[in-house]
């Protein structure tokens, strides 16, 4: 990178972080996702169809997979992370357990399409699925 100045560099990457859209993380780990620990969640089809809303926003929100986010007595776990402009206007990451139903999904669907953190109130019917991130809480692998 000549005539690239560390200054420049985290202009850059401030920029790309910027423009981020909404972002769903959907852990897929070693309880999240396991059809033996949850046999009445399809959870493959959880997976499609929020991939699929993701798809039909046109770029508004993009769904990426884990392989452990950390609270596992909670499964399924997912993360709505604010986009740039979400963040800018205050948004943070919120942590939602327990999803595992149509009507969770439902509501993550639609705060997603609207922006999600910073940008739209949280869906009250998601509150009491809200979950603390475990401490030192970061993503793992993604896919």
């Amino acid at each position: 990178m000549t005539g690239a100045t560390p200054q420049s560099l985290r202009t850059t990457a401030i920029g790309a972080a910027g423009s981020r859209p909404c972002t769903l993380v959907v852990c897929r780990g070693c309880c999240c996702g396991n059809p033996r620990k949850h046999p009445g969640t399809d959870h493959t089809w959880q997976l499609e169809r929020l991939r699929a809303g993701a798809d039909a926003s046109g770029g508004r929100f993009v769904v990426r997979t884990t392989d452990c986010l950390g609270p596992c007595d909670q499964a399924n776990v997912l993360v709505v992370q604010p986009s740039g402009t979400g963040r800018r206007a205050g948004g943070r990451a919120t942590w939602i357990g327990f999803a595992m139903d149509d009507d969770c999904l439902d509501e993550v669907l639609r705060w997603a399409e609207v922006g999600g953190p910073g940008i739209a109130e949280p869906p009250v019917a998601l509150e009491p699925q809200f979950i603390s991130p475990p401490r030192g809480a970061r993503s793992g692998r993604r896919r």
